[in-house]
C-alpha cells in the first residue's frame, strides 16, 4: 500500500470520476482507518484503528462490495461535513440511470475521506481541477 496516491482534491476527484479503481479506493480508506498490512507476519496490523471499526471490522472490508461497511463509513463522517462533496467541491452527484451502488459507495468513500482531510487539517494543495473554486484555491478569476 506503499504506492496510494497523495490525498488531495485530485484523489478525491479520481474517486468521483472513477478515475482510480475500487482496490486502491478502499486501500486509501484502509489507510486513513489505520489499517496496515504487515507483509513479515501475512496479517493486518490493527493497533492504529479505533476500536469501533476494530472491533467489528479486525480484517479491513471492501467498502465498494459491503453495504454494512459503507453504511458505517457513512455514520462516522460528522454531520457538519456529510454535504462537503457538494459544498467544497460542487459535486453534482450522478446523474440518473448512471449510477448504482457501486458509485454511491465510491461517493461516500470519496465524502469520507475529504472529510478526514479537513479533520486532520491536511493542506489542500492548489490546483486547476474543477472545484478548487468552491475551496477558494483555484486561479480563479
Amino acid at each position: 500500500m506503499s504506492n496510494l496516491p497523495p490525498l488531495n482534491i485530485e484523489t478525491i476527484w479520481a474517486i468521483l470520476d472513477e478515475k482510480l479503481d475500487d482496490a486502491t479506493v478502499n486501500q486509501l480508506l484502509w489507510h486513513y482507518l489505520g489499517y496496515r498490512y504487515d507483509s513479515s507476519t501475512a496479517q493486518w496490523d490493527t493497533s492504529q484503528v479505533t476500536p469501533e471499526w476494530q472491533n467489528e471490522y479486525p480484517q479491513p472490508p471492501d467498502f465498494i462490495e459491503s453495504r454494512p461497511a459503507t453504511v458505517k463509513l457513512t455514520r462516522s463522517i460528522p454531520a457538519e461535513n456529510k454535504q462537503m462533496l457538494k459544498e467544497k467541491l460542487g459535486f453534482k452527484g450522478y446523474k440518473i440511470g448512471e449510477f448504482g451502488p457501486r458509485q454511491t459507495r465510491r461517493a461516500t468513500a470519496a465524502n469520507w475521506l475529504l472529510s478526514y482531510l479537513q479533520q486532520t487539517n491536511d493542506k489542500i494543495k492548489n490546483s486547476t481541477h474543477k472545484g478548487m473554486e468552491f475551496l477558494g484555491m483555484g486561479n480563479g478569476a
